[in-house]
């Protein structure tokens, strides 16, 4: 049985009561004053319709949920379980400190400078296979 909503004109009150289909027209007491109140529309609709497998509702707004948030698209390729791209978006890397970029910068000077040694005293270049990423 349908559950239908009703508007007391006596005593200014909205009620619901369920029906049946074939009663759907008649009016209803109303459970504050006991008097008839006639049929309403509804004020609220909730549907739904089916899409790629979930039920959703209408409107749709196109959009997914993953564990109770809503996101934009469908999980497509391998991730971790339990997350989503929109929602745990991966960890940047960690910027380098002021410290890191002037050890780094302080070891190339170095390096020129011992480079630019051997070519001054004829010796030659010293070539470091052992940093080669193709191995």
């Amino acid at each position: 049985m349908p559950l239908y909503e009703y508007f007391c004109k006596s005593c200014d009150g909205m009620f619901e009561a369920l029906g049946a289909v074939s009663r759907a027209q008649e009016p209803a007491p109303c459970p504050a004053c006991g008097k008839k109140a006639g049929r309403i529309p509804p004020t609220s609709f909730s549907a739904f319709t089916m899409r790629d497998g979930y039920p959703r509702s209408i409107p749709d707004r196109g959009t997914y949920y993953h564990l109770g948030k809503e996101v934009k698209r469908r999980i497509t390729g391998p991730v971790r379980m339990n997350e989503h791209p929109e929602i745990n978006k991966p960890r940047p890397k960690p910027r380098k400190t002021k410290h890191d970029l002037d050890v780094a910068r302080e070891k190339k000077q170095i390096a020129a400078r011992e480079k630019a040694r051997r070519s001054a005293s004829g010796l030659a270049e010293i070539i470091d296979r052992s940093a080669r990423d193709d191995d």
